[in-house]
Parts: C-alpha cells; structure tokens; sequence
C-alpha cells in the first residue's frame, strides 16, 4: 500500500454503504440484541457481576455492588433503544461510550498484569478472558456504535417491520 491513496470516489461509496438503511438496520440490531444480552445475563447474576468488576481491583465493594446494580440496566436500555428505534441517536452514544470505558478499563488490567475474565456475558471466572481479542471486539463494537450513532435516525427494527406491512397490505 505504499503511495496507495484512497480516492474521493472509494470514500463516497464506502459513506453511501453506512447510510445505507439495511447496514444501519443490521448494525442497530447486531448492537442492540448483543447489549440486550449482556444485561439480561448480569440481571440475573447481580453478585456474580459485582464480583467480576471487583476483579478489575478499581472500586470498593460498595461501588462495585453499586456498578453490578446499574450498569446492566443500562446495558439493557439501551440495547431496546437500539432494536427499537427509540432514541435512537441517545441509546447509540450511550452505547459507543460504554464500549470505550470497557475497552479502557480492559486495557488497564492487562497493563497492570491481571489474568481475569472480562465479565461481559458471563460471570464464570473462566469465561472471556481479557486481552488484545477482547480490546479489539470491543473497539470493533464501538465503531459500529459510531456508525448507529451518525446514521439515520429513523432507521430501527420497528420501523422496518412497519414498513414492510405497510407495504404489503
């Protein structure tokens, strides 16, 4: 790739691609399902997930029970603002930030020499294990966070559906 430029009209096809209606669709559902996920798991495990950021060795059991309690909800919100189509430009950001502070915070623990599970869509401590995989899904979950959050605002699971029966009726 030496010299190799990307030229005006590769740009313009890859901006066409991201504000195509079906990739932002896939991209909001993809997202939306996988926080979705997350949470239901750490709802159901809220001593397994306060343990799990313990692990981290940042916040006191307090915060971290604190944390166990919140951020799940949060999870879960936002993945049904995703997939729902409901505040959508607010559930995108919400998203893209908390994929950034989690691939942080799995960046300190690996600087600081910590062989622990990332906690993300288990509690069992042998499941997902931090390291450069795990930084480099996350940092590939936050771009398609960007890409949800730039997008078309009224692209969602919902609108599609309704459109798709408004259509054919």
């Amino acid at each position: 790739m030496d010299g190799e430029r990307i030229s005006d009209g590769e740009i313009r096809v890859v901006r066409a691609l991201l504000r195509h209606r079906l990739v932002v669709l896939l991209v909001r559902v993809f997202l939306g399902g996988l926080f979705v996920i997350a949470g239901l798991d750490k709802i159901t495990d809220p001593a397994g997930f306060a343990q799990s950021i313990l692990n981290y060795r940042l916040l006191s059991p307090t915060l971290a029970l604190a944390a166990a309690t919140v951020i799940p909800w949060m999870e879960l919100l936002c993945g049904l603002g995703l997939l729902l189509g409901l505040y959508p430009r607010g559930s995108s950001l919400l998203a893209a930030g908390m994929l950034l502070i989690f691939t942080i915070l799995v960046g300190v623990a690996m600087a600081r020499g910590l062989d622990i599970a990332c906690g993300c869509f288990s509690q069992d401590p042998e499941v997902g294990r931090i390291g450069w995989m795990k930084i480099l899904d996350n940092t590939g979950l936050f771009l398609l966070g960007l890409i949800s959050l730039y997008a078309r605002p009224e692209v969602s699971l919902v609108a599609w559906l309704r459109r798709d029966s408004a259509s054919t009726t």
